[in-house]
C-alpha cells in the first residue's frame, strides 16, 4: 500500500513538474487578470452605451413568462423570469474577450512565427545553395586535376573520361 502510495505520488509530482503545467497556471493567472480588465470595459463603456436606447445596465432587460412578476414582500420576484439582458452582456463580453486576444495576441503572433517561419527557410535554401555549388566547383576541381593527371601520362583523357563518367 505504501509503495503505491508513493509513486502514485511522485507521479503527481512528475507531472506538476512538466512544462505544460506550468505555461497553463501561468495562462489561467493571466487570462483570469484580462478578463477583469474586459469586464470592466463591458461595465464601464459598452453597457452604457447600449443602455443609452434603453436602460443603464443590460442586466435590467428581462421578460416574464409566468405572471405576476412583480417583486415580493420579502424582495424576490414573484413571477418566472428570463434574464436575457444578463445573457447578452457576457455574450457581449465573450466577444470583446475574443477579440482582444484575436486582435492583440494571436494575429500578432502568427504575423511573427511566419517572418521567423520564412527567414528560417530562406537560410535553408541559401546553404542548400552554396552547399550545392561548393560541390559543384569541388567536382569541377577534381575533374580539372583528374585531366591534368591524365594528360601528363599515357592515357590521361581516357582516364579523365572514366573518373568523370564513374562519378
Amino acid at each position: 500500500m505504501s509503495e503505491k502510495k508513493d509513486s502514485v505520488l511522485a507521479g503527481f509530482k512528475a507531472f506538476l513538474m512538466r512544462g505544460n503545467v506550468v505555461d497553463l497556471a501561468v495562462a489561467v493567472v493571466i487570462g483570469a487578470a484580462f478578463t477583469n480588465i474586459v469586464n470592466s470595459v463591458v461595465k464601464g463603456i459598452i453597457s452604457p452605451v447600449i443602455g443609452a436606447i434603453g436602460t443603464q445596465s443590460l442586466d435590467g432587460y428581462k421578460t416574464c413568462i409566468k405572471n405576476p412578476c412583480e417583486m415580493g414582500p420579502n424582495g424576490q420576484p414573484t413571477g418566472v423570469e428570463i434574464l436575457w439582458g444578463s445573457v447578452l452582456n457576457a455574450a457581449l463580453t465573450f466577444l470583446i474577450t475574443a477579440a482582444v486576444v484575436y486582435f492583440l495576441m494571436v494575429l500578432p503572433m502568427a504575423k511573427y512565427l511566419a517572418k521567423v517561419e520564412q527567414r528560417r527557410k530562406a537560410r535553408e535554401g541559401v546553404q542548400e545553395t552554396m552547399e550545392i555549388t561548393e560541390l559543384e566547383v569541388l567536382k569541377e576541381i577534381r575533374d580539372t586535376l583528374v585531366a591534368q593527371r591524365g594528360a601528363s601520362g599515357v592515357n590521361g583523357v581516357d582516364a579523365a573520361a572514366r573518373s568523370r563518367d564513374a562519378h
